[in-house]
């Protein structure tokens, strides 16, 4: 059975409930629990910190066992050298994903410092950008 972790970053924890014209209005637990019952095949573990260092402490502790991350680092894709340092540090293939299309929003939005240490990058789906990113890890 393969291993997946979705891994949210900061403010992620207020979806269904903040800016819910850009983020929608389901909360993330929810979605969750429908991902679950979509694959079931599949051992999918999720967690969400509003702290960069405990995203980095769950990357080093996942990324050398499990078969891959699904990784919403919020607005520190922006601004974090130290999580794509965390990225390039470990085995495990990460999909970065945004729930809206980040090119359509302000300009430092634009950059990531993590896309260059993953294996690719989904923006733009809402929450199936998860989805989307799960089934781009289980086609590897």
């Amino acid at each position: 059975m393969k291993k997946i972790l979705i891994l949210n970053g900061p403010n992620l924890n207020l979806l269904g409930v903040r800016e819910t014209s850009i983020y929608g209005a389901q909360d993330f637990e929810t979605y969750f629990s429908t991902l679950k019952s979509k694959y079931d095949v599949v051992e999918l573990s999720y967690f969400q910190s509003n702290t960069e260092g405990f995203i980095i402490d769950k990357l080093h502790e996942v990324g050398f066992e499990f078969d891959g991350i699904v990784l919403n680092a919020g607005a520190y894709t922006h601004t974090s050298v130290a999580i794509a340092d965390a990225i390039a540090a470990i085995n495990t293939a990460v999909i970065e994903v945004h729930i809206s299309n980040v090119h359509t929003r302000e300009t430092f939005r634009h950059h990531s410092y993590l896309a260059k240490n993953c294996v690719g990058v989904i923006c733009g789906f809402g929450l199936d950008s998860y989805r989307l990113g799960i089934e781009a890890l289980l086609a590897r």
